[in-house]
């Protein structure tokens, strides 16, 4: 290809061939690192825990390392061999410590032919380390732009590090796998030269779908029928665009729109966010067929984070029938073609956002318009296509 990227269903001839010879060949066998993998709800544990189990399906074997601790929130099929961490004060989150002559004991004895890393973080270069020596393929997901968060907790000066960090991790890796065009060219203008394969994430059109819908949900939340509910689902932490959200919220109601706010989610944010947007409903975090449920019963997607490697909630929406608005960044430019899926507005720019909320709330027939072809749009993004990809690189790379 002439960008030189690789994509899900789209590969050279060369790589293709390639990938036919090693389907005849043994499994591949793979040691999966992560920071977080049942212990906390986001992106990176949702994903991570699909992939794994996807492979387990495919008999592929698998073994899991990652920080656990004795009230996970999530639940796996596959048991993480645990991995020494430490809490971070203030979060609910843990860094690991690395590889323990313990853990690099058992390492060995799995006898991985591919290592897969989720995060950069100290357990990742480990691993990195640990791999490299042996002569074992390592390939990583790139699932969270931890650059883009720092000028939400004052950090801003520590971007040029991260850079750094992450020129020096993802140039040493096979694959480096990333969800969406736009990232792969983000990180590019950022100096990272590495293998970068394009594979999107998914959806679960059996959770997600516009017959969903329901008014009992909406009435027991106070909604009535003539409401237009425009929701934000996701995890609350300030790199989501919370703020922004908020200051569109009260925009449109100081300039009169009707409208009703909805807020799906929770997270360390959550305190401060209830004060900025005092008349939003909260519902806490949903899961399985309540949030399924709740996602249909509104009827604008309202998303501004700028820090998306992708946004699965974006495609959740689409599924569900919602007219989406998000931020023109990353992630969400790949999903949402503008005026035909969705709406863009330009990142932080709250004038912009409100009035392209209010114009669908004030006009139902373009709210309606775009509310009819997001299904449409959301069937392309199919997670048993990206998985099989996945399995497919993974025996390219680190198959017998």
């Amino acid at each position: 290809m002439s960008d030189g990227l690789i994509r899900a269903g789209s590969v050279s001839d060369g790589i293709a061939n390639s990938v036919a010879h090693a389907s005849g060949s043994d499994l591949p066998r793979v040691a999966f690192f992560t920071g977080n993998y049942t212990d906390i709800v986001d992106g990176v544990a949702l994903t991570s825990i699909r992939q794994v189990e996807y492979l387990l399906r495919q008999n592929v074997p698998v073994r899991v390392y990652a920080p656990t601790s004795s009230k996970p929130a999530l639940t796996s099929i596959a048991t993480p061999v645990d991995v020494p961490s430490l809490r971070i004060p203030t979060m609910p989150y843990r860094v690991a410590f690395g590889l323990t002559p313990g853990i690099r004991e058992d390492v060995r004895r799995f006898a991985p032919t591919v290592v897969h890393l989720a995060t950069p973080d100290l357990l990742g270069w480990n691993a990195l380390n640990w791999a490299t020596r042996r002569k074992i393929p390592v390939v990583t997901t790139f699932h969270t732009h931890f650059a883009s968060y720092l000028k939400h907790y004052g950090l801003g000066f520590l971007e040029p590090a991260v850079w750094r960090v992450f020129r020096l991790f993802y140039r040493r890796c096979a694959e480096v796998y990333v969800a969406c065009q736009s990232m792969a060219d983000e990180l590019r203008r950022n100096g990272l030269d590495a293998n970068f394969v394009i594979n999107p994430f998914g959806v679960d059109q059996a959770h997600f779908s516009p017959a969903k819908r329901s008014d009992e949900w909406r009435a027991a939340h106070g909604f009535v029928p003539a409401d237009v509910v425009v929701a934000f689902v996701g995890r609350l932490v300030w790199e989501k665009g919370l703020k922004v959200w908020a200051e569109t919220i009260r925009k449109l109601t100081a300039d009169g729109v009707p409208h009703k706010a909805l807020v799906i989610g929770e997270g360390p944010a959550g305190a401060g966010f209830r004060k900025l947007a005092p008349t939003a409903t909260f519902t806490g975090r949903l899961t399985g067929a309540e949030l399924g449920v709740a996602f249909a019963s509104a009827d604008v997607f309202f998303f501004p984070s700028a820090s998306e490697t992708f946004g699965c909630v974006t495609v959740e929406a689409l599924a569900s029938g919602l007219a989406c608005v998000v931020a023109d960044a990353t992630g969400s430019r790949d999903i949402i073609r503008a005026g035909v899926d969705g709406l863009l507005c330009p990142p932080t720019d709250v004038p912009a956002f409100a009035a392209a909320v209010a114009g669908l709330i004030r006009d139902p027939a373009a709210r309606h318009r775009l509310r009819a072809s997001a299904p449409t749009r959301a069937a392309e993004f199919q997670w048993e296509a990206v998985l099989a990809t996945m399995l497919t690189r993974f025996r390219y790379v680190g198959g017998g």
